[in-house]
C-alpha cells in the first residue's frame, strides 16, 4: 500500500470537496493553486494554466511569481509550463538557470521573482489535456521518484476538480438562459393575448406592434411586454419638451 506524507490525503479531499453551489469556476481554480502550495511537493506559487480561445492563459494563480512566470511563457510561446500542456508530459525543472538556453525568458523572469524550480504537470482526463497545474518554488525541490508521484496524484486530482466545475458552470448557465427564454416567451405571450383581446386584432398583428414598438423606441421586447402586461398598452415615445 503506498504511504503518502501527513496531510497529503486530507489536501486531496480538499480539492475535490463539493463547493460548486457555493463557489464558482474562478474560485475553484484559485483553490487548487493555492491547495498546490500547501501540499508536501514543496511549491511556493502555482499557475493553472486552461485554454481560452485560442491561446493558453493562466486562470487562477498563488503567490506573487506565478503570474509574471506563466506571461513570460506565453509571450515567448514557449516554456514548461506550455511544454507539458502540449505534450502531456511532466516537465521538471530542478535548477531553472541550467535551461537559460532552451527558455531565455521564463529563466530571466524566474531570476526576477527568486524562483529556482519548477514542476509543470499537464492536468489530463480520460486522456485529454485540459490544462497544466505550474509549480514555482524558491528553493530547490528535490525530484524523488516519490515526489514526483505524489505531484502526478494531485494532478489528477486537480484535473478532476477543474473540469468538474467547468461543467457544472457551464450547465448552470445553460439552464438560466433557458429559464430566462421560457419567461420572456411566456411574457410576450401573455402581451400578445392583451392587445389581441383589447384591439380586436390577429395574434400575429398583435407581435408584429409589439416588434416595431420595441423597434422604434429602442427597447427590448421583453421590456415592451412587461409594459403592456403592467398597463394593458403599449408605451409611447416620450413628448419633447415645448
Amino acid at each position: 500500500m503506498d504511504h503518502y506524507p501527513d496531510g497529503f490525503a486530507a489536501l486531496v479531499v480538499a480539492l475535490n470537496t463539493s463547493m460548486v453551489d457555493e463557489e464558482d469556476l474562478d474560485q475553484t481554480l484559485r483553490r487548487v493553486a493555492f491547495i498546490a502550495c500547501q501540499s508536501p511537493i514543496g511549491a511556493d506559487n502555482a499557475g493553472v494554466t486552461l485554454q481560452r480561445g485560442n491561446a493558453a492563459a493562466t486562470a487562477a494563480f498563488h503567490g506573487d511569481a506565478a503570474l509574471p512566470l506563466d506571461q513570460a511563457q506565453y509571450e515567448a510561446e514557449d516554456g514548461p509550463c506550455l511544454s507539458a500542456f502540449r505534450t502531456g508530459e511532466i516537465v521538471r525543472v530542478e535548477h531553472i538557470a541550467d535551461v537559460a538556453a532552451r527558455w531565455p525568458k521564463f529563466v530571466a523572469a524566474a531570476a526576477e521573482a527568486g524562483i529556482v524550480s519548477s514542476l509543470s504537470l499537464p492536468l489530463v482526463l480520460k486522456k485529454e489535456v485540459v490544462g497544466a497545474l505550474n509549480l514555482y518554488a524558491s528553493r530547490d525541490l528535490s525530484f524523488t521518484d516519490a515526489s514526483v508521484h505524489l505531484a502526478r496524484l494531485f494532478a489528477e486530482q486537480a484535473a478532476l476538480a477543474v473540469t468538474n466545475a467547468e461543467v457544472y458552470w457551464k450547465t448552470y448557465t445553460l439552464t438560466q438562459n433557458l429559464t430566462l427564454a421560457l419567461e420572456n416567451r411566456e411574457r410576450i405571450g401573455q402581451a400578445k393575448g392583451i392587445l389581441a383581446t383589447r384591439l380586436g386584432i390577429t395574434m400575429d398583428d398583435a407581435f408584429d406592434r409589439l416588434r416595431r414598438t420595441s423597434q422604434n423606441l429602442n427597447i427590448k421586447l421583453r421590456d415592451i411586454a412587461d409594459h403592456v402586461v403592467r398597463t394593458g398598452d403599449l408605451p409611447t415615445p416620450p413628448v419633447p419638451p415645448g
